[in-house]
């Protein structure tokens, strides 16, 4: 069967970065931000992106592009003899699986706040009122099941569509839109009275406060968010890379997906620092900054509604972007192990999401008393904890290393497949790096990882 190919190269950059783009560039880069010392840790966020995260994302649409299949059968395509490296593409699609089983009912919550924000249930709630509507949302499983089937439903309907008409249609509407929401929230956040302090926390290096936090602290946390926020590692850039042609070099593509997802990140910034600083909220709140803090912001604001309507709908589309690219993936991988047709898959794997998501909703409140990590910690901090933790550094290792060395597809055929086409180029000079420092770089990150997790 012929493999689909996108309609432009605006949808395929729009679609990877939309996979990339997620609630983490939303409320994770800004408290990691907030937590590091403001300007400085954005700018060695910035070279790490450059080092790490561009050199692992061109790796992986090389390999994609030159397999032309799914995760789960590409080393096979590539390398029939040396099988071992294939084990890697099943645990990439269950890592689909996995990430999917959270993330979904998290895009519920997201679509659920914009219903309460837009029938203005947030109207005359303090502070304890407003998280006693997050807590009761967490209570009520029959609404969060509703809320998760129906984003599995939709995105697994334009998915079925196909790649062009389905996919790629919707995600480049979809990311334009975004786009086009956060630069009003922005401008918006930017002329509130008293939020030039928080511009100032943003833009303007401080050197007292870095040193504050601690060098090395700074330092490994802008080398993890650079890591992460490309979502490399599982194969989704791989699928995106098969659907490619070779009229463009991947290295330049890997710089502009990598260019638009730090945007979109940036510019949450610019929406969140000037607005705390405004209203007096703490950045370092973390995930409960959107659910419990911000609502605070937007229940004060002039037309308040309106703007908070307008980012929750905007935390959505940031939600479903990954949603519908990671779905994508896992009917990819679902196609070349069973041959199923498009719509086949979709209906089996919507069948089987519905069942996976139940353990996630019901940790909040049936089994809320299930800690697997210790603590406070709970089937969503679980999942969390194998897909970022575990299978995307460790997926991203194994993709540079079967890259980039004798023992898997070699250098030589890497360079190839990378450089075909016009724009940047992976240079000579640059296969010492590829080869042995970017490896190095990427477990240091995984070992780092597993260390804070279990402390």
């Amino acid at each position: 069967m012929k493999r689909e190919r996108f309609g432009s190269r605006l949808g395929f950059i729009l679609l990877s970065a939309g996979c990339a783009i997620g609630i983490g560039n939303v409320w994770k880069f800004p408290y990691m931000v907030g937590q590091n010392g403001g300007c400085i840790f954005v700018l060695i966020y910035l070279f790490f992106l450059a080092v790490i995260g561009v050199p692992a994302l061109t790796v992986e649409f090389s390999i994609g592009r030159a397999a032309q299949k799914s995760p789960v059968r590409l080393y096979q395509q590539l390398t029939p003899e040396k099988r071992v490296w294939t084990i890697h593409g099943y645990l990439a699609m269950a890592g689909n699986y996995i990430l999917m089983m959270f993330y979904t009912c998290v895009t519920g919550w997201m679509l659920q706040y914009f219903l309460k924000m837009a029938t203005g249930e947030f109207e005359g709630a303090d502070v304890k009122g407003v998280s006693a509507i997050f807590a009761g949302m967490l209570d009520k499983p029959l609404p969060m099941i509703a809320f998760t089937f129906f984003v599995i439903v939709l995105c697994f309907a334009i998915n079925s569509v196909g790649v062009q008409k389905g996919l790629e249609r919707v995600t480049k509407y979809m990311m334009l839109a975004l786009l086009a929401i956060m630069a009003v929230l922005a401008v918006n956040s930017i002329f509130l009275e008293g939020g030039g302090e928080g511009l100032r926390f943003y833009l303007v290096p401080n050197v007292d406060k870095m040193m504050e936090v601690g060098i090395g602290k700074v330092i490994v946390s802008a080398m993890t968010q650079a890591f992460f926020t490309l979502s490399i590692g599982m194969g989704s850039m791989a699928i995106f890379g098969s659907y490619l042609d070779k009229e463009r070099s991947l290295m330049g593509e890997a710089v502009n997906v990598a260019v638009l997802d730090t945007a979109v990140a940036f510019v949450s910034g610019l929406i969140m620092f000037p607005a705390c600083m405004a209203f007096g909220v703490d950045v370092n709140a973390g995930p409960p900054l959107i659910f419990e803090t911000l609502p605070n912001i937007f229940i004060h604001l002039p037309l308040g509604r309106v703007w908070g309507s307008l980012f929750f709908v905007f935390l959505s589309f940031a939600a479903l972007s990954t949603v519908l690219a990671v779905f994508e993936n896992i009917i990819s991988c679902t196609i070349d192990v069973t041959g199923w047709s498009r719509k086949k898959t979709c209906i089996v794997n919507g069948a089987a999401m519905m069942m996976l998501v139940l353990p996630c909703i019901l940790g909040f409140n049936v089994w809320s008393g299930f800690h697997p990590l210790g603590g406070d910690s709970n089937v969503l901090d679980l999942e969390d904890f194998i897909v970022s933790n575990v299978l995307l550094p460790g997926g991203s290792l194994i993709y540079v290393l079967y890259a980039t060395t004798r023992y898997g597809w070699g250098w030589k055929s890497f360079e190839t497949e990378a450089n075909a086409g016009k724009g940047w180029k992976v240079k000579k000079w640059m296969r010492p790096y590829f080869t042995y420092v970017l490896p190095v770089m990427i477990l240091i990150l995984f070992l780092y990882s597993l260390v804070q997790v279990f402390r």
